[in-house]
């Protein structure tokens, strides 16, 4: 998992952020704790909100991790 990207989607108000893991659609953020929970169920158990934000793995698109 740890070398597999990630990708989050541009910010939509009403939908949220769709995230991706590899070729997966695992569903869609509305906060950077809500992409923690996709990736901590994707296998990365220990990883926090900060792990999430400083990560280079994950591809944030239309915005980082400060644009909800």
């Amino acid at each position: 998992m740890t070398s597999t990207r990630v990708i989050v989607g541009p910010p939509d108000p009403e939908t949220g952020r769709k995230v991706q893991i590899g070729d997966r659609v695992v569903g869609h953020a509305f906060a950077v704790r809500d992409v923690a929970a996709f990736l901590q169920e994707a296998g990365l158990h220990d990883w926090d909100e900060l792990d999430v934000v400083r990560s280079e793995l994950i591809e944030w698109r239309g915005g980082g991790p400060e644009d909800w």
